[in-house]
């Protein structure tokens, strides 16, 4: 294999029977546990000895996790200060305030300049810039479908659906069943859109991280012998706007924000 530091080429080659044997509680934590160093692939009862040799030879150990985001910030400026802001402003629904482009992420304004730094009248930080100079640089510019699908259907999802549930999807459900009032206010402060009569969910809200990227969030109570269920979903052109990383970066990021407004508000 070629040497490679990323999780999923790892998992890839192991038996993702979620096994625990490894004294983890997934494939998927054995494989960043590797990249880590923390782990060695031979740990791994069930991969074979010249596989295990093999990850070995080629793991290229990882750099702190905010090094290698910095690293990653200033790559993706570099690439804005190429391009042709104004096109990418027009392919993607994003508009222009003089030299820069405003692009509106959950009702608020960012703006990002020929080098790439983005600035807004709300707290900035690189969970939030990393996609959206990707969104920027990447995205086609698919206009949306209006087709709802699970994390795992995107393109490159399934390897990490179990992480996204665990990370996203529980989390949020968990802070659903104890704050009523978290719907209302996704719509009041980030713009939500509450919608009737989706999937039969007894609440629904359209969010917009990024222009092109909306996510549906969808809720059921509890109800006497049912429990709450929460689930995330994403139009199906999700995948051409932003890598499965990135999406998953960005979902998780934003359930993590309003984990944080609602401690603050209780």
């Amino acid at each position: 294999m070629p040497p490679t530091k990323n999780p999923l080429q790892i998992y890839k080659h192991l038996p993702r029977t979620n096994c625990g044997e490894c004294y983890l509680p997934s494939c998927l934590a054995f494989a960043a546990a590797v990249t880590s160093g923390a782990k060695n692939p031979a740990e791994c009862p069930y991969l074979r000895a010249d596989a295990a040799r093999d990850l070995t030879d080629n793991i290229i150990k990882r750099e702190p996790y905010e090094i290698q985001r910095e690293e990653h910030l200033i790559r993706l400026q570099q690439a804005i200060a190429s391009r042709d802001l104004p096109a990418a402003a027009a392919r993607l629904g994003a508009r222009l305030a003089g030299e820069k482009v405003v692009v509106t992420c959950l009702g608020k304004d960012f703006f990002v300049d020929r080098q790439g730094k983005v600035t807004s009248e709300c707290h900035t930080h690189c969970g939030l810039t990393i996609p959206l100079l990707s969104y920027l640089l990447n995205s086609n510019g698919d206009v949306l479908t209006g087709r709802w699908v699970p994390f795992r259907e995107l393109r490159g999802g399934q390897p990490m659906s179990g992480l996204f549930e665990q990370r996203g999807e529980k989390r949020l459900q968990r802070l659903a069943d104890r704050h009523p009032e978290l719907f209302d206010d996704l719509v009041a402060i980030f713009g939500g859109m509450e919608q009737k009569n989706t999937f039969a969910a007894d609440t629904a809200v359209i969010l917009m991280p990024l222009p092109r990227l909306p996510v549906l969030i969808c809720y059921w109570r509890l109800e006497e012998d049912l429990d709450s269920k929460l689930n995330i979903f994403f139009d199906i052109t999700a995948d051409r706007h932003l890598g499965i990383e990135l999406i998953f970066e960005l979902t998780v990021g934003m359930v993590m924000m309003f984990e944080k407004i609602a401690i603050k508000h209780t």
